[in-house]
Formats: structure tokens, sequence, C-alpha cells
């Protein structure tokens, strides 16, 4: 099959449905990105042109073909306790956080990847949470792509992605396996219970489904970047809503509400609290 090539009629298309669906705004600049993205996908599925792929995509009820899409576009990069100034932010701010909550606590990770994110958290509880009470906590671990989501459920990491974890963190949370040429990391069962993971997209998603919840903490971290002002300004608008009063926001540090703040003012970088 020769080289396929993204016609910009082509593009348009897609760039109009992953907009739709997705909520990723992608600029006339990223076409060579998309086509780079799916080429190999239209070739898997014996077509001819990304236009074919286009109505192949429209036709497909069953939501396969839409999870391989979002999977290929989403940009899938995290890591173990990434923005080190976050953390260190919520380790001074626990102890009043929760005496406020009197031990209940209710956190999301709302666009989970692969779950480093929540489990991070929750190791960071497991850590930092006084040793002669109990608490009552959920983690919500939430993504739009189901292939990440099983990835996350499932806890199994590679050495590359656990370079950075300190030592004592692997000693702790993780049985080490070796697996071929290489050691795989096994989260712990103690770990996996905190949390719940759900497939949910942040753009189209029903947020009714989690209206009987006051979140004490929401991450979204590096997600916002994607997404273009209105669909920014909804989502902020979302987050407000589900979070209880002086409930936190955390965001990447190279994003910033700046004029979307909307009830929420700053604690730091990347860092907001709702009035």
């Amino acid at each position: 099959m020769q080289r396929l090539v993204l016609k910009r009629k082509e593009f348009m298309l897609l760039q109009a449905f992953i907009y739709e669906h997705i909520g990723i705004s992608l600029g006339d600049h990223k076409i060579y990105l998309v086509q780079a993205r799916l080429a190999k996908r239209v070739k898997a599925l014996g077509l001819e042109s990304f236009g074919a792929y286009y109505d192949f995509l429209v036709a497909d009820q069953s939501g396969v073909e839409f999870e391989y899409l979002s999977s290929l576009i989403s940009t899938n990069v995290t890591s173990f306790f990434r923005e080190a100034k976050q953390w260190e932010y919520l380790k001074s701010y626990l102890p009043t956080l929760l005496e406020k909550k009197e031990g209940k606590l209710r956190i999301w990770s709302a666009a989970c990847s692969s779950g480093e994110e929540p489990y991070s958290i929750a190791m960071f509880l497991k850590e930092y949470l006084p040793r002669d009470k109990t608490y009552d906590i959920k983690i919500l671990a939430t993504d739009v792509s189901s292939k990440v989501l099983k990835m996350a459920m499932r806890g199994v990491y590679t050495s590359k992605a656990c370079a950075n974890l300190d030592t004592h963190y692997l000693k702790s949370y993780f049985s080490e396996h070796p697996h071929e040429s290489q050691r795989l990391y096994h989260v712990s069962p103690s770990l996996k219970q905190m949390i719940v993971f759900r497939e949910f997209n942040l753009v189209t998603g029903d947020y009714r489904l989690l209206e009987s919840v006051r979140f004490d903490i929401i991450f979204c971290r590096n997600v916002m970047i994607y997404f273009d002002k209105p669909t920014q300004n909804r989502l902020v608008e979302r987050f407000y809503t589900l979070l209880g009063k002086e409930g936190y926001l955390f965001i990447g540090s190279s994003e910033a509400l700046t004029d979307m703040k909307k009830g929420f003012y700053s604690k730091s970088a990347s860092i907001y609290q709702k009035v």
C-alpha cells in the first residue's frame, strides 16, 4: 500500500470530530501529527484513505474505533509524584484538611492515564495520614481511554516507569517480579482498594453521575492545555460545582486559570482553592 497522505479536507473532518467528541482542539498545523498518529491504524484496517477512515469511524456503533482514536490522539505522558511542589503543599495542608473533613476525604484524579497519579495519591496518604486513627477515603480515577485505564487497573509498571520513584515507596507498596529481561513492579492490593477506576470523558461525560459527591481535591493536570478557551471554561465551572467548600483544584505547572478563576483563588502556582 502506498504512503497515506492526510488531505486538508480529510483533516478538517477529523479535526471537527475530535473536538466534538474528545474536546481536543487541534490547530491546522497539527495535520502532520494527526497523519503520523493515525496512518498505521488506517492501514491496519485495510482502508485506502483517511477519508475512508473517517467514514468508518462515524459509522462504528460499537465505540471500539472511537477508543482507538482517543488513545492515538491523547498524549498519555505521566509519572509517579509529578509536580513535586504540589505534594509539598499538600503535605503541609493535610492535617488541616483532615480536621475540617473529620477524616473523610474524596479525591478525583480526573485524567489518570495509566495510573501513576492515583497510585501516587494513595501512597502519599498512606505515608502521611496519622496512624492512630481510621479514615474514610475514596479516590476516583477516570480517563477517556479504556486502554490506559486497563493498564492502570492492572497496576504493573516497568523499571523505567519506576525509575524516579523513591526506593522506600517501591519496597513498601510494590512487589517485584522478574519478567524476561526486565523487572516489573506490581502495585500492592492495599493501594488498589483505595481507588475506583472509571471511564469518563471530561468534555462529553454525564456529570450528573458525580453530583452526589463533593470532592475535597480534584487533580486535573496537563489536560486543559489541549482544550480551547470555551471548553476550558466549561470544565473549570464543572470542577467548581463538584468541589466542596474550600476544596482544591490541582492543575499542571504549564497551566493557569488566569481569566477563568470563577470562584477560585490561587494558593500557589497551579494550586487553586474554591472560595
